[in-house]
């Protein structure tokens, strides 16, 4: 496993970390036990970062896969969401919620605390009700850094994340960059490293990128309304350009060294409840770059695109549904 330091909380982290939502949700779906043992795997692996929240429902299965692993070996993140059908973020239930996530994971504090999938509209009140009152309960102990996560399918330039990263009380941040949707590296990236904010990749990999039906669809989608090369509508291995000798083994590999090798990117977060696409996901974060021809073409066709590989979760597209399509 290879190490960074998550911007300046100074912690050490792997860069994959473990992701407990997703679509796989780390195979809770299976069995509680699956779960635990997919969790000690990872660990066994060198990742030592695992990101949940309260929302995926899979922090009580961590708190047991944890129970007898030292405390400072692991970094735990989790979130706060806006509760479904409320109409704003709310200071009382937002440490409700940490409180709950303590609970659930059976921890005394946890590395970071995140408030998940703001949307722009909503940063400015969360700055100045909602973090003055966080802030109040890491002096308690309850938590050791304090992150925010974009609403990423409903804020394709970004815009919450851009006002976050320039701001003072954020030591992490949590947002989507893939093969092709770039838009990080022009408008957050650079305002992460001139402010040290620590980044945890999101949907570097979804369906799209693993799934070559779901990709020849949509880029016949994209070809349709002009915004790629026709040719790539024309291939059913539309990115088959990346999978050669000297470069990825896989779209999904090729997908993963992507985002992986970009200039800030601390954590690539993978998600599974599959023992060897577990092994899979990390061997490919841990590669080297794919040759700077492939980077190069990739920037070239895909990143004046907004939105593409951004699928939400079924759990999480129906929490969506029922809070009026404000969350992520």
């Amino acid at each position: 496993m290879d190490y960074t330091t998550l911007g300046r909380t100074g912690l050490r982290v792997s860069v994959a970390g473990l992701g407990t939502g997703g679509f796989s949700r780390i195979g809770i779906g299976q069995s509680e036990d699956h779960a635990v043992g997919i969790i000690r795997q990872a660990l066994d692996l060198g990742v030592n970062l695992i990101d949940t929240a309260a929302v995926y429902g899979t922090e009580a299965v961590i708190g047991r896969a944890l129970k007898d692993v030292a405390r400072d070996s692991v970094v735990v993140c989790t979130k706060a969401s806006k509760p479904q059908g409320d109409p704003a973020f709310t200071v009382p239930k937002i440490l409700e919620s940490l409180d709950g996530s303590l609970n659930r994971l059976g921890l005394d504090y946890v590395d970071v605390f995140q408030l998940h999938a703001v949307p722009p509209a909503a940063y400015d009140y969360v700055r100045n009700e909602i973090v003055p009152a966080l802030l109040r309960e890491k002096k308690k102990g309850k938590f050791r850094f304090l992150g925010i996560t974009e609403t990423s399918p409903n804020d394709h330039e970004q815009v919450m994340l851009q006002k976050a990263a320039a701001d003072t009380p954020w030591d992490t941040a949590m947002f989507a960059f893939n093969l092709m949707d770039q838009v990080a590296r022009e408008r957050v990236f650079p305002l992460t490293l001139k402010n040290k904010v620590g980044t945890l990749m999101m949907f570097a990999v979804r369906s799209i990128f693993a799934r070559p039906a779901q990709l020849a669809d949509t880029m016949r989608d994209l070809a349709a309304k002009g915004l790629v090369p026709a040719e790539l509508a024309a291939k059913d291995q539309p990115l088959d350009f990346l999978v050669h000798p000297d470069g990825a083994s896989s779209v999904t590999d090729a997908a993963y060294r992507y985002v992986r090798h970009e200039p800030g990117v601390d954590v690539v977060l993978f998600g599974t409840g599959d023992p060897e696409h577990l092994k899979a996901n990390i061997s490919s974060i841990l590669k080297p770059p794919l040759p700077e021809a492939d980077r190069e073409k990739l920037r070239t066709l895909f990143s004046h695109l907004r939105g593409v590989g951004l699928e939400v979760p079924p759990f999480a597209a129906a929490r969506r549904a029922a809070a009026g399509g404000t969350g992520a």
